[in-house]
């Protein structure tokens, strides 16, 4: 069995980019940019959704039961990218807000299905409306030629970190679907 690195960004090859002595700081660092761009993008809509009294780790949820229509804890959760006991935490306070409510599943009572609630669904008719504004804002002035070229260059860097990530995604994609059709 071959232990071997053969990563080029560890493994001592010419192609490496960056040293530890010569790694880029501040706005020549492209991780920190990347990290920026998000917390800038959900701060924009957090900001939209304060009013409602939601955070950022609270819309989520929601967004992703309104519009993926993932109606459970552990999907939600793995939507998410979070473990099942901070998902848990989110919704217990989601729930205690009024924005959605538990039921047990007519199918199986040992499955627990996520309802948003009125109060629920109104948030979904503010948050596409923020999301989308937040995403035009963060690319005024590129054209449909960059955006691409933006979105191939990020899925370039997540096969590098994980090369079964765009599986990954058509998973829980392909979950979602099958929520949906079978309720």
């Amino acid at each position: 069995m071959n232990t071997q690195n053969t990563h080029p960004a560890t493994s001592g090859n010419a192609d490496v980019i960056y040293q530890p002595n010569t790694l880029p700081r501040g706005q020549d660092n492209i991780s920190y940019l990347i990290r920026l761009t998000h917390f800038s993008f959900h701060k924009m809509i957090e900001k939209k959704m304060e009013p409602l009294g939601l955070t950022a780790t609270q819309w989520h949820p929601i967004a992703i039961i309104g519009f993926c229509k993932a109606d459970t804890p552990a999907c939600i959760a793995r939507i998410a990218e979070v473990d099942t006991g901070a998902m848990t935490r989110t919704l217990d306070r989601l729930e205690k807000k009024g924005f959605l409510v538990r039921k047990r599943s007519e199918q199986d009572r040992r499955v627990i299905k996520l309802e948003l609630t009125e109060k629920g669904k109104q948030v979904m008719e503010k948050l596409l409306p923020s999301v989308t504004e937040a995403m035009n804002h963060h690319l005024q002035g590129f054209n449909k030629e960059e955006i691409e070229l933006l979105k191939k260059l990020l899925i370039r860097m997540l096969l590098n970190a994980d090369p079964n990530i765009l599986e990954t995604i058509r998973e829980n994609e392909r979950q979602i679907i099958e929520t949906t059709q079978n309720p």
